[in-house]
């Protein structure tokens, strides 16, 4: 049997599988441009496994696909986990897979794209604006109760200025409206916003401000959601209520606001008390106080006619008729005691005096006794105390007579 093909020769350029597959791993990964990638695109599937997980990212638009892993020890650092129909970015390094000659994209990172980066953003701003303490509730400051100037800010061409300056008028007609216009849609509006707050905080004249647009597409948002406005808004000095106008999502100037309602007619609302609403209350308190004032004026009349009955029952007139003849008595009784008092006194005094009288010395020397006395002026009465050529005063009933000692008698 002949052999098939028998002029065919074998180049000697021919390599092996193995070679090949090194070769291209070897250019590929050789490639510093390849080792610090970021690709965009759509997650086709993604399969879970012990080692880490493994998903594929394609083009719709081309119908062009790459295979990817992120290996376990990865996926804790994801922001973005990988799932079957979103639109992800990914930052990774080309790599070749020998066993199947396929080359694939070990990740190191996934973050969202579109609206999913949007709210990444949105989320990353929202917390360092929060650890800055813009959206504390120790901020917010109280809206006042009864203002005479409100402040507008928003587009003058926005319907939302109509509705805030028709329902100022029908809730507290003759209200003071001022209007501080702003853009408040595109990548100026940020600024502009800005400026009209500070605008409105310069002229000094608006106790609280109205920050509001119409309503629109979730994109319109933006200018709202800018750390300019959100500093602007935590440091006015006048109070600001926010109507966005979106009641699906809450921008950064809401969550800053003093007071956040979700459309301008809301915040109109609760800018200002309803004149209607102010008159009925008052009058419902005048009511209220006349009715007071009738019910507390009967229960004095009913507590004086008891107080009359009272009177009458006790006769008053006659008890102090009593009480006095009762008085006149006790008098007429306290001076009779009084001179019987006086009486016993008197002849208490006289008997004492009497028998002070009978103590009397002078009364012992005119019946013919002598008081002694020494030099020293003591009473002599021994004459063992006595000595010779000492002299002696003798009191006598009348005058005094001094001699001297010659002789002593014991």
């Amino acid at each position: 049997m002949t052999s098939p093909l028998p002029n065919l020769l074998v180049p000697e350029t021919a390599v092996s599988v193995g070679d090949l597959t090194a070769y291209v791993q070897e250019r590929l990964e050789g490639d510093e441009h390849l080792h610090h990638l970021w690709i965009t695109g759509e997650v086709s599937s993604a399969s879970q496994y012990s080692s880490g997980l493994f998903f594929t990212l394609q083009d719709p638009e081309v119908k062009a696909s790459i295979s990817c892993v992120a290996w376990k020890s990865m996926l804790s650092r994801l922001v973005a986990t990988p799932t079957s129909g979103e639109h992800i970015i990914v930052l990774g390094s080309l790599r070749v897979y020998p066993p199947r000659g396929q080359y694939q994209l070990i990740v190191h990172q996934a973050l969202p794209a579109g609206e999913g980066l949007q709210a990444l953003r949105y989320r990353q701003l929202r917390d360092r604006l929060s650890a800055l303490g813009y959206f504390d509730l120790e901020r917010k400051r109280q809206l006042p109760s009864h203002p005479q100037i409100v402040a507008a800010i928003t587009s003058p061409q926005a319907a939302a200025w109509g509705d805030i300056r028709r329902t100022l008028k029908r809730r507290y007609p003759g209200l003071h409206v001022l209007f501080s216009p702003a853009l408040v849609q595109g990548k100026q509006s940020p600024a502009s916003i800005v400026k009209a707050i500070r605008r409105v905080e310069r002229d000094g004249r608006a106790e609280v401000i109205i920050l509001a647009r119409g309503g629109g597409a979730t994109e319109d948002l933006a200018g709202f959601n800018d750390e300019r406005v959100v500093e602007a808004i935590a440091n006015c000095s006048i109070p600001i209520i926010s109507g966005i106008g979106h009641q699906r999502d809450e921008s950064l100037a809401d969550l800053a606001a003093d007071l956040c309602v979700h459309t301008p007619t809301a915040a109109a609302d609760y800018a200002v008390p309803e004149l209607e609403t102010l008159t009925s209350e008052h009058e419902e308190r005048c009511l209220t106080l006349k009715n007071a004032m009738q019910t507390y004026l009967d229960r004095q009349d009913d507590r004086l006619q008891r107080l009359r009955n009272s009177l009458e029952r006790l006769q008053p007139d006659r008890q102090i008729e009593r009480e006095r003849q009762t008085l006149h008595w006790k008098r007429r009784q306290s001076i009779q005691l009084i001179l019987q008092y006086l009486q016993r006194e008197t002849q208490r005094c006289e008997y004492l005096r009497q028998k002070l009288a009978t103590l009397d010395p002078n009364r012992v020397l005119k019946r013919g006794y002598a008081v002694v006395r020494t030099e020293e002026g003591a009473i002599a009465r021994s004459t063992t105390s006595l000595q010779l050529d000492r002299e002696l005063s003798i009191q006598l009933s009348e005058g005094t007579v001094h001699v001297k000692i010659v002789r002593i008698v014991p």
